[in-house]
């Protein structure tokens, strides 16, 4: 019998603020176990806390953000850490620089209407946006640059996120056995 191991491996969700990633990421965690498989998950509200305590969004700030994100998912990967990024990073930049630091970075775009997402919206992200306590929202006053060519579009209109995380282990499975 052969035994097939699987190479570690980085995911990166994106997608606009309240879009389901971080309920994907929750139902991605324990398919995962069941695999033997675990992941650190670099989820951008929890990192953002530690490097930028008093966030204020400003365009440096964000470049600043998601570079260390990238660097950190680099890190753990190079030792041999699956990772999991949970962020929206909005500009597409932020998520190629990612690519430069992690050549086999796998890019998962969750996608909802931005009406729907303002409807799930928990955090008051959206709310403080349309009041002006917020002038950096993507998809409101910042641009959201989604994906041109990511590897799995997870529309979460159409699949519960118990069935896109089967999506995601589908494909983590197709294209890190070796």
């Amino acid at each position: 019998m052969v035994h097939m191991t699987m190479a570690p491996f980085a995911l990166w969700l994106t997608g606009l603020p309240a879009s389901g990633k971080s309920s994907i990421v929750a139902r991605l965690l324990p398919k995962l176990a069941s695999m033997d498989l675990t992941a650190e998950v670099l989820e951008s509200d929890v990192v953002r806390r530690i490097l930028t305590p008093e966030a204020s969004y400003s365009k440096e700030e964000r470049d600043l953000f998601y570079r260390a994100l990238g660097f950190m998912g680099s890190r753990l990967l190079a030792h041999g850490v699956n990772v999991i990024i949970d962020a929206t990073a909005s500009r597409r930049a932020y998520r190629e620089f990612a690519r430069t630091l992690m050549p086999d970075l796998l890019e998962v775009s969750v996608e909802c209407p931005i009406q729907i997402c303002m409807e799930r919206d928990k955090k008051g992200t959206y709310r403080r946006g349309l009041q002006g306590e917020s002038s950096t929202v993507p998809g409101l006053q910042e641009p959201y640059e989604a994906p041109l060519s990511p590897d799995l579009i997870i529309r979460t209109t159409e699949l519960l996120p118990d069935a896109a995380a089967d999506h995601i282990v589908a494909l983590i499975r197709s294209r890190r056995q070796s």
